[in-house]
């Protein structure tokens, strides 16, 4: 009797955790030839460290985008070219030090390549995404501190709502392509 207490109690226990685990779609990620993008210069941090930065962040925020599509799909996603918004500016302060200012001008952009499969192996939507958030400034407001890559990662939440979600939900309406297993 107290076994089967103790078994009862934790399974009640560990039921939250069990429920709480949202299936997400899988994502493999790569970037192509990142030292040749358009602009992810080191402000104040080694070349290295700032792009394994960068890539770190991005890995974030693509993931953020795969946790919302379906279990079972598959996302291939190549980051082919970023430019951050602002750009490096060594004369922006007194002591010379290198920081990154943030201007209208100079607007966040990603391109990168990818393919979407559905839990069948079927295309759902893929091709080669090249993204520029030209009213940046205008949609988030500073708080304090602002994460880092906000703008870049605003950019693409609004993709994936305009754009990625829609023909997520197209490809939902239509029967399967394939026999189903």
């Amino acid at each position: 009797m107290k076994t089967w207490l103790i078994a009862v109690f934790a399974l009640a226990w560990a039921a939250p955790a069990i429920s709480s685990d949202k299936a997400s779609a899988e994502l493999e990620l790569s970037w192509h030839e990142i030292e040749k993008f358009t602009d992810i210069r080191a402000a104040n941090d080694s070349r290295s460290r700032f792009h394994e930065r960068v890539q770190r962040n991005f890995e974030k925020y693509f993931q953020e985008i795969a946790n919302k599509l379906p279990e079972g799909y598959s996302w291939q996603v190549t980051v082919t070219d970023v430019d951050l918004a602002g750009e490096v500016d060594y004369f922006a302060t007194n002591t010379g030090q290198a920081i990154r200012v943030i201007k209208e001008v100079n607007s966040p952009a990603i391109r990168f390549n990818h393919l979407l499969r559905d839990q069948y192996g079927e295309e759902v939507v893929g091709g080669e995404e090249r993204l520029r958030d030209m009213s940046f400034m205008s949609r988030l407001t500073p708080r304090g501190s602002t994460p880092e890559f906000a703008f870049e990662r605003e950019m693409l939440q609004d993709w994936f709502k305009k754009e990625l979600q829609p023909k997520l939900t197209q490809h939902a309406a239509l029967p399967p392509k394939v026999s189903q297993p």
